[in-house]
Protein backbone atom coordinates (compact mmCIF):
# COMPACT_ATOMS: atom_id res chain seq x y z
CA UNK A 1 0.00 0.00 0.00
CA UNK A 2 1.46 3.66 -0.70
CA UNK A 3 0.78 6.10 1.51
CA UNK A 4 1.25 9.99 1.54
CA UNK A 5 2.48 11.01 4.70
CA UNK A 6 4.12 7.71 7.08
CA UNK A 7 6.55 4.78 5.66
CA UNK A 8 6.06 1.17 6.37
CA UNK A 9 8.41 -1.68 6.42
CA UNK A 10 8.27 -5.60 7.65
CA UNK A 11 11.83 -7.17 8.32
CA UNK A 12 12.39 -10.39 10.59
CA UNK A 13 8.87 -9.67 11.92
CA UNK A 14 9.32 -6.74 12.93
CA UNK A 15 6.64 -4.01 10.97
CA UNK A 16 8.05 -0.68 11.73
CA UNK A 17 5.64 2.50 11.31
CA UNK A 18 7.31 5.88 10.27
CA UNK A 19 5.04 8.85 10.80
CA UNK A 20 7.07 10.89 7.56
CA UNK A 21 5.82 14.71 7.99
CA UNK A 22 9.19 16.33 9.18
CA UNK A 23 8.42 19.62 7.71
CA UNK A 24 5.20 19.72 9.55
CA UNK A 25 7.40 17.83 13.03
CA UNK A 26 4.93 14.78 11.84
CA UNK A 27 1.85 16.45 13.41
CA UNK A 28 -1.13 14.66 13.00
CA UNK A 29 -4.12 15.70 10.33
CA UNK A 30 -6.85 13.68 9.31
CA UNK A 31 -4.94 12.14 6.51
CA UNK A 32 -2.42 10.77 8.40
CA UNK A 33 -4.36 9.46 11.06
CA UNK A 34 -6.22 7.34 8.88
CA UNK A 35 -3.09 6.22 6.93
CA UNK A 36 -2.11 4.84 10.21
CA UNK A 37 -4.97 3.15 11.01
CA UNK A 38 -4.82 1.23 7.72
CA UNK A 39 -0.74 0.63 8.48
CA UNK A 40 -1.45 -1.12 11.62
CA UNK A 41 -4.48 -2.78 10.05
CA UNK A 42 -2.11 -4.32 8.20
CA UNK A 43 0.26 -5.36 10.08
CA UNK A 44 -1.68 -7.08 12.72
CA UNK A 45 -3.09 -8.87 10.00
CA UNK A 46 -0.18 -9.85 8.48
CA UNK A 47 0.94 -13.96 9.30
CA UNK A 48 4.66 -12.57 9.68
CA UNK A 49 4.32 -9.36 11.73
CA UNK A 50 4.91 -10.18 15.17
CA UNK A 51 5.98 -6.91 16.65
CA UNK A 52 4.95 -3.41 15.54
CA UNK A 53 7.15 -0.35 16.04
CA UNK A 54 6.11 3.58 15.03
CA UNK A 55 7.97 6.45 15.33
CA UNK A 56 8.68 9.62 13.65
CA UNK A 57 10.86 10.83 11.01
CA UNK A 58 14.26 13.02 11.35
CA UNK A 59 15.73 14.17 14.88
CA UNK A 60 13.09 16.63 16.04
CA UNK A 61 9.43 14.92 16.89
CA UNK A 62 7.89 11.54 17.03
CA UNK A 63 4.88 13.77 16.59
CA UNK A 64 4.55 17.32 18.12
CA UNK A 65 0.89 17.08 17.86
CA UNK A 66 -2.07 17.48 15.70
CA UNK A 67 -2.57 19.93 12.70
CA UNK A 68 -4.28 22.42 14.70
CA UNK A 69 -5.17 24.17 10.89
CA UNK A 70 -7.42 21.61 10.19
CA UNK A 71 -9.53 22.34 12.99
CA UNK A 72 -8.85 25.81 14.03
CA UNK A 73 -12.59 26.92 12.84
CA UNK A 74 -14.90 23.87 14.34
CA UNK A 75 -18.13 23.86 16.05
CA UNK A 76 -18.94 21.96 19.35
CA UNK A 77 -20.71 19.09 16.83
CA UNK A 78 -17.59 19.05 14.87
CA UNK A 79 -15.14 18.80 17.66
CA UNK A 80 -16.69 16.05 19.15
CA UNK A 81 -16.92 14.28 15.94
CA UNK A 82 -13.23 15.05 15.40
CA UNK A 83 -12.44 12.99 19.27
CA UNK A 84 -14.85 10.41 18.88
CA UNK A 85 -13.30 9.42 15.44
CA UNK A 86 -9.69 9.67 15.86
CA UNK A 87 -10.15 7.78 19.18
CA UNK A 88 -11.99 4.89 17.26
CA UNK A 89 -9.91 4.62 14.39
CA UNK A 90 -6.54 5.00 15.76
CA UNK A 91 -5.99 5.36 19.63
CA UNK A 92 -8.36 2.80 20.76
CA UNK A 93 -7.55 0.57 18.12
CA UNK A 94 -4.16 0.58 18.54
CA UNK A 95 -4.60 -0.10 22.48
CA UNK A 96 -6.56 -3.10 21.42
CA UNK A 97 -4.52 -4.60 18.63
CA UNK A 98 -3.61 -8.11 19.21
CA UNK A 99 0.21 -7.58 17.71
CA UNK A 100 2.25 -5.74 20.16
CA UNK A 101 3.20 -2.18 19.48
CA UNK A 102 6.48 -0.28 20.93
CA UNK A 103 6.19 3.44 20.81
CA UNK A 104 10.09 5.02 19.85
CA UNK A 105 9.42 8.24 21.09
CA UNK A 106 12.13 10.68 19.52
CA UNK A 107 12.19 14.39 20.58
CA UNK A 108 8.63 15.67 20.84
CA UNK A 109 6.27 13.51 21.90
CA UNK A 110 3.06 16.50 22.43
CA UNK A 111 -0.52 16.44 22.12
CA UNK A 112 -1.56 13.72 19.77
CA UNK A 113 1.89 12.50 19.64
CA UNK A 114 1.70 12.01 23.30
CA UNK A 115 -1.53 10.49 23.12
CA UNK A 116 -0.71 7.92 20.38
CA UNK A 117 2.69 6.75 22.38
CA UNK A 118 0.44 6.35 25.40
CA UNK A 119 -2.16 4.24 23.28
CA UNK A 120 1.09 2.06 22.19
CA UNK A 121 1.32 -0.75 25.00
CA UNK A 122 4.81 0.46 25.81
CA UNK A 123 7.35 3.35 25.29
CA UNK A 124 10.90 3.59 24.44
CA UNK A 125 12.38 7.34 24.11
CA UNK A 126 15.32 8.62 23.14
CA UNK A 127 17.23 11.11 25.56
CA UNK A 128 16.19 14.23 23.58
CA UNK A 129 12.77 13.18 24.16
CA UNK A 130 10.25 15.77 25.06
CA UNK A 131 6.68 14.82 26.32
CA UNK A 132 3.82 16.84 27.26
CA UNK A 133 -0.16 17.45 26.85
CA UNK A 134 -0.16 21.63 26.15
CA UNK A 135 -3.64 21.45 24.54
CA UNK A 136 -5.07 23.82 27.71
CA UNK A 137 -3.03 26.15 26.32
CA UNK A 138 -4.62 26.44 23.21
CA UNK A 139 -8.44 26.69 24.96
CA UNK A 140 -9.20 23.12 24.42
CA UNK A 141 -8.15 19.51 26.62
CA UNK A 142 -6.66 16.46 24.88
CA UNK A 143 -9.24 14.93 22.75
CA UNK A 144 -7.58 11.28 21.42
CA UNK A 145 -7.75 9.52 25.00
CA UNK A 146 -4.80 11.74 27.02
CA UNK A 147 -6.74 12.61 30.40
CA UNK A 148 -7.55 8.74 30.60
CA UNK A 149 -3.83 7.27 29.77
CA UNK A 150 -1.65 9.66 31.62
CA UNK A 151 -3.45 9.64 34.94
CA UNK A 152 -3.37 5.55 34.14
CA UNK A 153 -0.06 5.33 33.33
CA UNK A 154 1.54 8.40 36.35
CA UNK A 155 -1.12 9.05 38.56
CA UNK A 156 -3.67 10.92 38.77
CA UNK A 157 -2.05 13.99 40.52
CA UNK A 158 1.16 14.26 38.40
CA UNK A 159 -1.18 14.08 35.06
CA UNK A 160 -3.35 16.74 36.70
CA UNK A 161 -0.35 18.90 36.96
CA UNK A 162 1.19 17.96 33.54
CA UNK A 163 -2.43 18.80 31.96
CA UNK A 164 -3.23 21.68 34.45
CA UNK A 165 0.01 23.50 33.13
CA UNK A 166 0.23 22.47 29.72
CA UNK A 167 4.16 21.49 30.50
CA UNK A 168 6.58 19.46 29.24
CA UNK A 169 8.62 16.85 31.14
CA UNK A 170 12.40 15.08 29.59
CA UNK A 171 12.97 11.91 28.95
CA UNK A 172 14.55 10.93 32.34
CA UNK A 173 11.46 12.59 34.13
CA UNK A 174 9.33 10.37 32.08
CA UNK A 175 11.46 7.41 33.29
CA UNK A 176 10.90 8.13 36.35
CA UNK A 177 7.33 8.85 35.90
CA UNK A 178 6.74 5.59 34.53
CA UNK A 179 5.48 6.88 31.22
CA UNK A 180 8.12 5.17 29.58
CA UNK A 181 10.07 2.44 29.77
CA UNK A 182 13.68 2.68 29.08
CA UNK A 183 15.62 5.91 27.73
CA UNK A 184 18.84 5.60 25.35
CA UNK A 185 20.92 7.31 23.14
CA UNK A 186 18.87 8.58 19.65
CA UNK A 187 20.79 6.27 18.10
CA UNK A 188 20.14 3.63 19.67
CA UNK A 189 16.52 4.15 19.99
CA UNK A 190 15.56 1.39 16.98
CA UNK A 191 17.78 -0.70 17.66
CA UNK A 192 16.74 -1.00 20.89
CA UNK A 193 13.28 -1.20 20.33
CA UNK A 194 13.89 -4.00 17.74
CA UNK A 195 16.31 -5.93 20.69
CA UNK A 196 12.90 -5.73 22.87
CA UNK A 197 10.97 -6.88 19.92
CA UNK A 198 13.06 -9.95 19.10
CA UNK A 199 12.86 -11.56 22.66
CA UNK A 200 8.68 -10.22 22.26
CA UNK A 201 8.95 -12.68 19.08
CA UNK A 202 10.19 -15.57 20.41
CA UNK A 203 7.15 -16.04 22.19
CA UNK A 204 3.89 -17.14 21.54
CA UNK A 205 1.95 -14.21 19.37
CA UNK A 206 -1.83 -15.97 20.52
CA UNK A 207 -0.85 -16.27 23.95
CA UNK A 208 0.63 -12.52 23.62
CA UNK A 209 -3.08 -11.37 22.33
CA UNK A 210 -4.37 -13.09 24.69
CA UNK A 211 -1.98 -11.35 27.63
CA UNK A 212 -2.87 -7.77 25.87
CA UNK A 213 -6.72 -8.43 26.01
CA UNK A 214 -6.49 -9.11 29.37
CA UNK A 215 -4.12 -5.82 30.84
CA UNK A 216 -6.73 -3.46 28.96
CA UNK A 217 -9.66 -5.36 30.79
CA UNK A 218 -8.33 -3.92 34.06
CA UNK A 219 -9.07 -0.48 32.52
CA UNK A 220 -12.45 -0.53 31.25
CA UNK A 221 -14.70 -0.02 34.01
CA UNK A 222 -17.76 -1.86 32.63
CA UNK A 223 -15.45 -5.34 32.54
CA UNK A 224 -13.96 -7.35 35.21
CA UNK A 225 -10.87 -7.82 34.32
CA UNK A 226 -10.03 -11.27 36.45
CA UNK A 227 -12.93 -12.44 34.52
CA UNK A 228 -11.32 -11.79 31.11
CA UNK A 229 -8.11 -13.17 32.11
CA UNK A 230 -9.81 -16.82 33.50
CA UNK A 231 -11.52 -16.80 30.17
CA UNK A 232 -8.55 -15.73 27.89
CA UNK A 233 -6.37 -18.54 29.96
CA UNK A 234 -8.98 -21.08 29.26
CA UNK A 235 -8.76 -20.34 25.44
CA UNK A 236 -5.26 -20.52 25.06
CA UNK A 237 -5.33 -24.77 26.17
CA UNK A 238 -7.13 -24.95 22.99
CA UNK A 239 -4.55 -23.49 20.99
CA UNK A 240 -1.64 -25.31 18.95
CA UNK A 241 0.91 -22.98 20.73
CA UNK A 242 -0.11 -24.36 23.87
CA UNK A 243 0.49 -27.97 22.51
CA UNK A 244 3.79 -26.10 20.93
CA UNK A 245 4.86 -24.38 24.48
CA UNK A 246 4.47 -27.23 26.93
CA UNK A 247 6.21 -30.20 24.38
CA UNK A 248 8.96 -28.00 24.30
CA UNK A 249 8.99 -27.37 28.05
CA UNK A 250 9.16 -30.73 28.93
CA UNK A 251 11.33 -31.80 26.24
CA UNK A 252 13.71 -29.36 27.09
CA UNK A 253 14.88 -27.73 23.80
CA UNK A 254 12.92 -24.21 22.62
CA UNK A 255 9.10 -23.52 21.15
CA UNK A 256 8.70 -23.25 17.76
CA UNK A 257 5.10 -21.37 17.81
CA UNK A 258 2.93 -21.89 15.01
CA UNK A 259 1.13 -19.04 15.76
CA UNK A 260 -2.56 -20.45 16.35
Amino acid sequence: MTYNNILADENNGITTITINRPSKLNALNKETIEELHNAFDAANTSKTTKVIIVTGSGEKAFVAGADISEFANFSVEEGAKLAAKGQEILFNFVENLSTPVIAAVNGFALGGGLELAMACHFRVASDNAKLGLPEVSLGVIPGYGGTQRLPQLIGKGRAMELIMTAGMIDANQALNYGLVNHVTAQDELIPLCEKIAIKISRNSTVAIGSAIKAINANYKTSVNGYDVEINEFGNCFGTEDFKEGTTAFLQKRKADFPGN
